[in-house]
């Protein structure tokens, strides 16, 4: 977990780096226009992310070590950026980790905070679907037992 730990805490070094919304915004637009997203012939239905009021697609698939590899886009240029924030956290990571590390940044950057009720509700969307990708994962693995019901 050292590595989900060292990248939440260089996110909110460069977010505690702005004192204005509007440049923490910015910040966000950045991290979309880096993200490299999904091919549109690649952006299916089944990928789309429910309770998003923009389209997000979000796919999660293994890199050949064993870790979770995330491709996520967005129609929103804010929304793309809040999805690349979520692969810049996510990415790279075990499934386990995936499934069930502390995500502690968004309420240290006060992200939740000053996200409109839509974004807000979008990104717990796509955290969820992550966190599901990486419980998948995960239990293929042998790593991480069912869910209980």
């Amino acid at each position: 977990m050292d590595a989900m730990e060292d990248r939440q805490a260089a996110i909110e070094l460069e977010f505690a780096a702005f004192d204005d919304w509007t440049d923490k915004y910015e910040l966000l637009i950045e991290l979309g226009k880096e993200l490299p997203g999904i091919p549109v012939e690649r952006r299916q239905d089944d990928w789309l992310i429910r309770g998003c009021q923009s389209k997000v697609w979000l796919h999660a698939s293994r890199n050949p070590d064993g870790t979770v590899h995330l491709e996520a886009d967005s129609d929103a240029i804010v929304t793309r950026g809040l999805a690349g924030l979520m692969v810049r956290i996510f990415d790279g990571l075990p499934p386990s980790v995936v499934a069930q590390g502390p995500l502690w940044v968004l309420e240290r950057i006060g992200l939740a905070a000053h996200l409109s009720p839509t974004r807000a509700n979008g990104l717990r969307s796509m955290v969820d679907q992550i966190r599901l990708y990486g419980r998948v994962l995960a239990m293929q693995d042998g790593a991480m037992p069912p869910a209980q019901a």
